[in-house]
C-alpha cells in the first residue's frame, strides 16, 4: 500500500514546498557528449525519452508502439533535504495501436523519483516507474511495459549514427533563442521482441525512432502546441519535421532535419518546413478535432501522411495533464509508400502547458 501511494501521488506532495527554482539555459555551442548525454540532466526543467515504431507479427499484422518517459524538475523542493521531497517527478506513457481493434490501447504512470521505485539515471538511458522501464543494454534500448490491457517487451538496436537536431543538437523552438532544447534522435532502430494483448503474446519485428530532448523553456508564451513527425524512410534515410503553432493555428516556428540514404544530413530553416492538413477527425470522447492526415513540405519535397487508423488519441490527464493525438502513419510520395513513422499533434483541445 505504501508503494502504491508513493507511485500514485507525486503531485500532491508538491503542495508543501514553495522554494523557487533556477534552471540552466539551453544555449548554442554546447557539444553533446555520449554516452553521458544518453542519461538524465536533472538540473533542467523538462526532459523526455520517446520511442515510436511500427512492428509486425509472423501473420503479417502491423502494430504501432509508443513508449515515453518524462522527467520533470518542479523546482519547489530543491532546498529540502527530506528523502520525500519531490525534487524530481517521473511520468510515463505507453500505447499500442492495433488496426484490428481500431482504437488505441494506452496506459500511464506518474511518481516522485526516489527510494528505488522511480527515477531517471544520469550517464545512460535508464528511466523507470515500478516495473515499467526504458533502459540501455549495451548499444540497444530495452522497453518493458506491463500495462493494464497490453504489454510490451521490446529491444531497439541502432543501425545508423546519432542524428543531432538543429545546430549540432541545439534545437530552436520559437522566435526567442531561449525557446530551445538540446535534442538528438536515433532513427532506423531495429525492433525485436513481444507484444501481448488479451493474454496472448506474439513475436514482432520492425523499425522504430527514439528522440531524447531536455530543456528549461521550450514553448513561447504565444504557442498553443506543436505538430511533429518522425519518419523512417524505406531507403534507409530519416526525416524529422515540426512546427510550433500559434493560438490562431498558424505557424509560429518550424524546423527539422533529413538524413539521406547516403548518410548526408540537411537541417531545415523555419521557412523550409510547412504542414498542410488534408483530413480531420473528431474524437467522440473528448470532442477534440485533429488533422490526422497531413502533407509535409520539407525543403521542397512533399510527403503525405495517412494514419494507420484515426482513433489514436491519448488522454494523459491522469499524469501529464494533457490530451493529444499520437499516431502511427504511412508516408507517401506520388501515391507510393516511401516510409512509416509517427505523427504527434498537441494543443488542439486547449493550449498545451508543459
Amino acid at each position: 500500500m505504501r508503494r502504491r501511494a508513493f507511485l500514485a501521488s507525486p503531485l500532491l506532495a508538491v503542495a508543501g514546498f514553495v522554494a523557487a527554482a533556477r534552471y540552466p539555459a539551453v544555449v548554442p555551442g554546447v557539444a553533446l557528449a555520449f554516452p553521458r548525454d544518453h542519461g538524465a540532466h536533472p538540473a533542467f526543467r523538462t526532459e523526455w525519452w520517446y520511442v515510436t515504431g511500427w512492428v509486425r507479427d509472423a501473420a503479417g499484422g502491423d502494430f504501432g508502439v509508443q513508449v515515453t518517459f518524462f522527467r520533470n524538475r518542479p523546482g519547489v523542493a530543491d532546498d529540502n533535504t527530506s528523502a520525500f521531497a519531490p525534487t524530481q517527478l517521473v511520468f510515463a506513457h505507453a500505447a499500442l495501436a492495433d488496426p484490428r481493434r481500431g482504437t488505441l490501447l494506452h496506459d500511464q504512470r506518474a511518481a516522485r523519483a526516489g527510494f528505488g521505485l522511480a527515477g531517471a539515471a544520469e550517464g545512460t538511458t535508464r528511466a523507470w516507474i515500478g516495473d515499467w522501464s526504458l533502459a540501455q543494454d549495451g548499444e540497444a534500448y530495452v522497453a518493458r511495459i506491463p500495462a493494464r490491457e497490453f504489454a510490451l517487451d521490446l529491444s531497439f538496436t541502432p543501425s545508423s549514427p546519432i542524428l543531432l537536431q538543429g545546430d549540432a543538437g541545439f534545437s530552436r523552438k520559437g522566435p526567442h533563442p531561449s525557446q530551445a532544447s538540446y535534442y538528438y534522435s536515433r532513427p532506423q532502430l531495429a525492433v525485436a521482441g513481444r507484444v501481448t494483448q488479451s493474454g496472448r503474446a506474439v513475436a514482432v519485428t520492425g523499425t522504430a525512432w527514439l528522440d531524447h530532448e531536455w530543456s528549461s523553456d521550450v514553448m513561447a508564451p504565444e504557442a498553443a502546441g506543436w505538430d511533429w513527425a518522425g519518419i523512417n524512410l524505406a531507403d534507409g534515410g530519416a526525416l524529422m519535421a515540426f512546427r510550433m503553432r500559434d493560438r490562431e493555428g498558424g505557424t509560429l516556428w518550424a524546423g527539422g532535419a533529413q538524413r539521406g540514404a547516403d548518410g548526408r544530413t540537411r537541417v531545415f530553416a523555419p521557412g523550409e518546413v510547412s504542414f498542410a492538413p488534408q483530413r480531420r477527425w473528431r474524437s467522440q470522447r473528448t470532442q477534440v478535432e485533429y488533422p490526422v492526415a497531413m502533407t509535409i513540405d520539407a525543403g521542397g519535397a512533399q510527403y503525405t501522411l495517412a494514419p494507420m487508423f484515426d482513433d489514436q488519441e491519448l488522454d494523459s490527464r491522469a499524469s501529464t495533464g494533457t490530451i493529444y493525438w499520437e499516431g502511427a502513419v504511412r508516408v507517401e510520395q506520388g501515391g507510393r509508400e516511401v516510409g512509416r513513422g509517427y505523427l504527434e499533434l498537441t494543443g488542439y483541445g486547449k493550449p498545451l502547458k508543459l
